[in-house]
């Protein structure tokens, strides 16, 4: 286990991280080397793999990784490690908020005996996405949090609550939330521990300052913003690419403790975005990053598409274009052959299109 002063100095700076954290076609190992050696060089501090399609990190969590899937971990671990960046892993306990008994209890530290073989050194234990009415809801998600603590040798933790914002869509899919959850949580989570917060909707396209200190009041400390931008993995925002660059306040750097920021399906196409979220904290112009990192992706070509096209992508979206005009697009993209061009290209020719079946993964 590592010592306290490590857990707190590593907690004690503002982070910057990606979480692959999207439903639908996920990474490829050696497109996750690439990501991270993309983020150290651009200034983050972490990357977290967590793939909803990762299901020994989800419904199957009590079934070990394959030989492959967990050589191809430890490597990214190490990978990761020697590039500056904390390696982390998304770990959902399904089930556990429900009931958590002495057989669960063998089960959790057997998986977390398997995440300190791979080397993760930032545990991201995620409670989203799943049923969480009953009134000892947190009481049980704490139980399990502190046996985690107990478990790992991680030097960085996260907690995602079951109630990541106040948005009512989670109340509609989840069941109502419990009197004082997020205060309960704040009471009982050692301070070392971040608290994920995705703001006041699911998905949201623009924060206040005043929404942050509110939440921090409850859970006791600032919370670690995850940021769904770019991400593009539902049924309906599939059908858009999310080209722009981050346009955040600079100054939710005083009332959150880091931002973690989840990326697009489309792996090459999302770079030229998350060149900009630590330039923005720099109060360098971003717009002037994301050119320079389409042209170093793509040439000068791919900028010149882009500049004409990513509007259109972004706020209008597929079912706009008609046949005609998505076969002009395919060729133009197909005819420049850099990696986002191609995924350009195959979003319009419907590769990208959104699988109900990931759900139920």
């Amino acid at each position: 286990m590592p010592s306290t002063h490590q857990i707190i100095n590593a907690a004690s700076t503002f982070f910057l991280g990606v979480i692959e954290g999207f439903y639908g076609r996920s990474y490829s190992f050696e497109q996750r080397q690439q990501l991270i050696s993309f983020l150290a060089a651009k200034g983050y501090h972490g990357y977290c793999y967590a793939p909803k399609s990762q299901r020994q990190l989800r419904m199957a969590w009590r079934e070990a990784f394959s030989a492959e899937d967990f050589t191809g971990l430890k490597q990214l671990a190490e990978y990761s490690q020697s590039h500056g960046l904390a390696f982390g892993l998304g770990f959902s306990p399904w089930g556990l908020q429900q009931s958590y008994s002495d057989e669960d209890q063998r089960a959790l530290r057997n998986k977390i005996d398997e995440l300190n073989r791979i080397g993760a050194d930032w545990l991201c234990i995620l409670f989203d996405d799943m049923p969480g009415d009953g009134d000892d809801l947190a009481d049980r998600q704490l139980r399990v949090m502190h046996d985690v603590l107990r478990y790992s040798s991680a030097s960085r933790f996260a907690f995602c609550p079951t109630y990541y914002s106040d948005d009512p869509v989670l109340e509609s899919l989840f069941g109502k939330r419990p009197a004082h959850y997020w205060q309960q949580l704040g009471a009982g989570l050692p301070a070392n521990v971040d608290v994920f917060w995705t703001g006041s909707k699911v998905v949201s396209t623009a924060y206040q300052l005043d929404e942050f200190v509110a939440i921090t009041e409850q859970i006791q400390r600032k919370p670690l913003l995850w940021d769904n931008y770019p991400v593009n993995d539902g049924r309906l925002i599939s059908k858009f690419l999310h080209l722009a660059p981050f346009q955040r306040s600079r100054e939710m750097q005083q009332v959150i403790s880091g931002h973690i920021v989840n990326p697009m399906n489309q792996f090459a196409l999302s770079m030229p975005v998350l060149a900009t979220l630590p330039t923005l904290y720099d109060n360098m112009d971003v717009q002037q990053v994301w050119r320079e990192s389409c042209v170093a992706l793509g040439g000068d070509n791919l900028l010149v598409l882009l500049e004409r096209d990513a509007a259109r992508f972004q706020y209008r979206g597929l079912d706009t274009i008609d046949a005609a005009e998505k076969q002009q697009l395919i060729a133009e993209y197909r005819a420049q052959g850099s990696a986002p061009a191609r995924e350009v290209a195959d979003w319009l020719a419907g590769a990208y299109q959104f699988d109900p079946a990931c759900l139920t993964d």
